[in-house]
């Protein structure tokens, strides 16, 4: 049981690696790289997060999580997280950034700067 996938039918996200490999090629393919300037991308980019945004704008707060697993709201996320994960992708490539590393260090970071408070006092609804 130790090598089920806790994921099934998913992609790792590990395939970072791939998914950019896929996106050179596809960009190869249609001759589109000049397009690629690092603003450029990063103007997309924010486009595709109001897109994602635009889905729950007036949803109230408590509503959206359910709205969000409930069709066909999960659907068109599910798209627009897309975008916005393939633009930051080529971002990450455009600048020659190693996305998985950098975000990474970002996370060993904060766990150094905000730093878990002992099991205990979690358990009893205290904190630091």
């Amino acid at each position: 049981m130790a090598d089920e996938d806790p994921y099934p039918g998913r992609t790792p996200v590990s395939d970072l690696v791939a998914l950019r490999d896929r996106m050179r090629q596809f960009t190869a393919e249609r001759d589109w790289s000049g397009f690629h300037d690092p603003k450029s991308v990063l103007l997309a980019l924010v486009g595709e997060v109001g897109e994602l945004a635009e889905l729950f704008q007036w949803l109230a707060a408590e509503d959206a999580a359910e709205a969000g697993r409930s069709e066909p709201l999960h659907t068109r996320a599910g798209e627009e997280i897309s975008d916005v994960l393939l633009y930051l992708v080529l971002l990450a490539d455009v600048l020659d950034i190693d996305l998985a590393a950098a975000a990474n260090a970002k996370l060993t970071q904060a766990a150094l700067r905000y730093p878990a408070p002992p099991a205990a006092a979690t358990r009893r609804g205290e904190s630091r």
